[in-house]
């Protein structure tokens, strides 16, 4: 097993991360930012290393800063967590080069999920079901007029380099067309350095379910159940619950497997997520795209599967076989996560401040993930989630009605938050059918 480790990142899931470690023997090095200087995660870190100011460019984006505080503290290992660096190949490629432990999937294969072009007619090849959309950018305005043409409205409009639900946008006919490749492409410019634009059929009514991979040392590639991830807020998730309600043993088999195919095709190690789109009417379901990264719903499928998948990552990372049987894997009961952000609850509009009060709910089947404690400010300086809600029962009724009491139960003042939102969500009709889609939110609003 790795003996240090630096974690690359912040808040809730640095956290998470070095609680695995520390169990493990691990010896967990934070570094952090100035203003997150008070955080838990800086705390509860075996040692820690200021890295910059607050702005994520000049720390947590730093990759000159992180490499040389692994290099004072002697750490063998960096994990990257999700967001910032995590799905950056030229990073990745930099910690192995500088003779450390990358705790992720090889630079090759983040390269070539990172392009959602390229990533789109790689699945195709290995026999992934993709949406009809285009097979290289939309060079300019009229190729893009021509393609969606072809494609048929209503169109997505997205940033090949995009990715977690930012730079997209929907055209119902040609005049949108025009208003959105402009946005989109300027947006993807901005921010990720690359205007590449491709477009894609838009499914009105569509759910977002995605499968757990895990890329093992012994070069096989494991699929551990899926995950419903439709109730979302301009295109990023609020509510990740698994098993799906809307996949049946059938469609499951079938969304394995080409979660598998898509792992293989790109010689996979270590975890990622094969997030696709499904159509609840035909049950036909389309690569969306990979997140080569561990993710921020991956609690469900710990508790539904009984595996702890950053244990799962360091092993993989340090060549050895996983806790589990990938022959046997066998799932039970149910799962709901509720991303607690500090945000306006019906506008979704960011609402950082101090945190006055902070109590979390306990008791059987309740899990909470958090990156503040009482006392802590949460800055607008980084992503407003603050911690993750994860609930666990023998079914999906009994999963809400505990995620009921636990919303109910959690105590938090100063920031805005979202849990009046969640109460409001549990107790929605449509939600608690299980038979929802990704216009839920809308349609509550």
């Amino acid at each position: 097993m790795i003996e240090s480790l630096l974690v690359a990142n912040r808040g809730e899931i640095a956290r998470r991360i070095i609680r695995t470690a520390k169990r493990l023997g691990v010896r967990a090095i934070a570094v952090h930012s100035e203003a997150d200087a008070e955080l838990p995660f800086v705390v509860e870190a075996d040692e820690a290393v200021c890295i910059g100011p607050a702005n994520p460019a000049l720390s947590y984006r730093n990759t000159e800063a992180i490499l040389a505080a692994a290099k004072s503290t002697g750490a063998q290992a960096i994990h990257p967590g999700y967001g910032f660096l995590s799905e950056n190949a030229d990073f990745a490629r930099t910690v192995e080069a500088s003779g450390l432990v990358w705790v992720g999937p090889g630079a090759d294969a983040i390269s070539a999920m990172g392009d959602k072009i390229n990533a789109r007619n790689l699945m195709a090849a290995a026999g992934v079901p993709v949406a009809p959309g285009t097979t290289e950018p939309a060079a300019d305005l009229a190729a893009a007029v021509a393609a969606a043409a072809e494609i048929g409205y209503p169109v997505m409009v997205k940033a090949a380099a995009g990715g977690g639900g930012m730079g997209m946008g929907v055209a119902a006919d040609e005049a949108a067309l025009r208003t959105e490749y402009d946005k989109v492409r300027a947006f993807a410019e901005r921010m990720f350095g690359d205007g590449s634009v491709l477009l894609e059929r838009y499914f009105p009514r569509v759910r977002h379910v995605e499968v757990q991979i895990l890329g093992l040392a012994d070069g096989r590639v494991v699929a551990l159940g899926e995950r419903e991830c439709s109730v979302q807020r301009r295109n990023q998730k609020l509510v990740e619950e698994s098993p799906s309600p809307a996949v049946s043993p059938e469609l499951r088999s079938r969304l394995l497997a080409a979660a598998i195919r898509a792992g293989e095709a790109v010689n996979y190690r270590n975890a990622g997520t094969v997030e696709c789109l499904l159509d609840p009417t035909t049950g036909e379901f389309f690569f969306l795209e990979m997140n080569t990264r561990l993710q921020v719903e991956h609690p469900v499928t710990e508790l539904v599967y009984g595996v702890d998948l950053v244990e799962e990552q360091l092993r993989v990372a340090a060549g050895l076989a996983p806790t589990f049987d990938p022959d046997a894997l066998t799932p039970r009961g149910h799962a709901i996560e509720l991303r607690i952000n500090a945000e306006d609850p019906k506008r979704f509009l960011p609402g950082p401040g101090a945190i006055k009060t902070w109590v979390e709910p306990t008791g059987d089947g309740v899990r909470v993930d958090s990156g503040y404690v009482e006392g802590n400010t949460v800055t607008p300086f980084y992503d407003s989630l603050m911690a993750k809600l994860i609930v666990s029962a023998d079914t999906r009724a009994e999963a809400i009605e505990r995620a009921k009491s636990a919303v109910a139960s959690f105590e938090l003042a100063g920031p805005k938050n979202n849990l009046p939102f969640f109460a409001e969500l549990l107790e929605n009709q449509e939600f608690g059918s299980g038979d929802y889609d990704t216009g839920i939110v809308s349609r509550m609003r």
